[in-house]
């Protein structure tokens, strides 16, 4: 990945762009047109497995795609490192919903999800306390924050985690919802809400509450999809 993308991200009305990347869970490629015609889509964009706060995001979109099933949504969630690396660590925690790998950030630049180089955000890093969910005994700094999370979950990188973990920007995560006809319904960025020119990490709206509370709103747009 040259840079981070600039651009704003894809909006409800625009067409999801194509991708084809291989599966994680299981053997083979995963591609949006699979789905075209078929069920609308909860796509998770996410960085590695290195981030103790997508590998929870993860855990919650599963949570919420139990909940959606019912209306035929199918869910796939894209993380970004090598297939080989994704494997190693959901074999012993296999995912609730399909995962596939993208280690370029190929499709959060197709879908303009945006990020951020640390070099500008690195005193919001050392500043910002977090505690997103609610796991550690009092906020920590954003920096502070990983490695603690990591010891609760018992999680030791492997040398590609700390690969991707040492990039010189943080690509932000990003969900989206596609119809059947493959048109985006509904989006949710990290960051979103404040702006990232804040460079405040708003983790907690994505990993902690937006999914859930994304779960009852897309209802609408589902109902558009049966049509």
């Amino acid at each position: 990945m040259a840079d981070v993308d600039s651009r704003s991200p894809l909006q409800p009305g625009d067409r999801a762009p194509e991708f084809t990347l291989p599966m994680v869970d299981r053997d083979g490629t995963v591609a949006l047109a699979d789905y075209r015609g078929q069920a609308p889509l909860l796509l998770g964009l996410f960085r590695g497995t290195y981030c103790p706060f997508c590998r929870r995001a993860i855990v919650r979109m599963g949570q919420t795609w139990e909940r959606l099933k019912a209306e035929g949504v199918e869910a796939l969630a894209i993380v970004a490192t090598t297939p080989n690396n994704a494997r190693l660590y959901f074999r012993s925690r296999p995912p609730s919903l399909p995962v596939a790998a993208d280690p370029e950030f190929a499709t959060h630049r197709l879908y303009r999800v945006p990020g951020s180089r640390m070099t500008e955000i690195e005193e919001a890093f050392r500043a910002v306390r977090i505690n997103p969910t609610g796991e550690l005994p009092a906020p920590l700094p954003v920096r502070e924050a990983f490695p603690a999370l990591n010891r609760l979950e018992g999680f030791k990188p492997t040398p590609i985690d700390r690969e991707d973990a040492a990039r010189p920007y943080l690509q932000l995560s990003g969900q989206f919802l596609v119809d059947r006809e493959g048109i985006i319904c509904w989006t949710n960025i990290e960051c979103g809400q404040e702006g990232l020119a804040s460079t405040r990490p708003a983790w907690g709206p994505v990993t902690a509450g937006s999914m859930p509370r994304f779960s009852w709103g897309a209802q609408r747009w589902l109902k558009r999809s049966e049509t």
